[in-house]
């Protein structure tokens, strides 16, 4: 089966999983859904990932991280840029997500970045996704 947006299908399983309560949530592996689950669990919202390794592209295994409510910390996952309408912003136009208590995650000429280390960096690139 083609896939037309695989960062999508990344944002959706992990948010069906959360809303599920499921403990972990397996996805097709990718250097691009590698880097964004680097940049998860960096900022605290997973708890670890793990890459599978098979004959294929391999999949990419995500722990996902719950309070002690059993409340999952990925509050919410937003997909900005699309295939059908790609979002760039300038490093001093990356948006703040809720005050700086979520994460914009960037595409960048020197990969992908938090909106943090982007606007230190004084980088600009693609607008993926919003995690808070």
């Amino acid at each position: 089966m083609v896939m037309t947006d695989p960062i999508a299908d990344f944002i959706t399983r992990i948010r069906n999983a959360c809303m599920s309560r499921y403990e972990r949530v397996d996805i097709p592996s990718s250097k691009m859904k590698l880097s964004m689950a680097k940049m998860l669990k960096e900022e605290g919202y997973i708890k670890n990932y793990k890459l599978i390794k098979d004959k294929k592209q391999g999949t990419l295994r995500l722990y996902l991280k719950y309070d002690k409510d059993n409340v999952p910390v990925i509050g919410g996952l937003q997909r900005i840029s699309k295939p059908s309408c790609r979002v760039y912003v300038r490093h001093d136009k990356i948006p703040y997500v809720f005050n700086g208590l979520g994460t914009a995650i960037v595409s960048t000429s020197r990969g992908i970045l938090t909106d943090r280390e982007a606007r230190k960096q004084k980088v600009g690139g693609e607008l993926l996704c919003k995690v808070w």
